[in-house]
């Protein structure tokens, strides 16, 4: 499921051409397009869908929100390590199926007289 998230712009610059910011997701960052919302700025809040600020949102709505949707589990789900994810939706304890299995190295090529 992707949901549209309330963030905090923490920092905006231009890359290639496009008006960008990194925001913060309740302790989660990511990269962001502002070109929707050319005038929001450094501390104000958005709602963000698929990596995209779409509307400017006040603190006390976003705080609110983000507080919802993590009690719900939600910002894991969106947020988390896609591995993980996937591991878990087929039933697997782990993405990495050998992880607790002790590194084997590859056999030495003996030196030829």
């Amino acid at each position: 499921m992707c949901l549209a998230v309330p963030g905090r712009v923490l920092d905006i610059r231009e890359k290639d051409g496009t008006r960008m910011a990194t925001v913060d997701f309740g302790g989660v960052q990511k990269e962001v397009c502002l070109e929707y919302l050319p005038d929001l700025q450094v501390g104000e809040y958005a709602i963000v869908h698929v990596g995209f600020a779409l509307q400017r949102l006040d603190e006390e709505s976003a705080r609110q929100t983000l507080e919802l949707f993590a009690q719900l589990g939600m910002l894991q789900e969106e947020f988390g390590d896609p591995w993980e994810q996937a591991a878990a939706q087929a039933g697997a304890d782990s993405p990495w199926p050998f992880a607790d299995e002790p590194a084997v190295a590859a056999p030495q090529e003996e030196a030829q007289p």
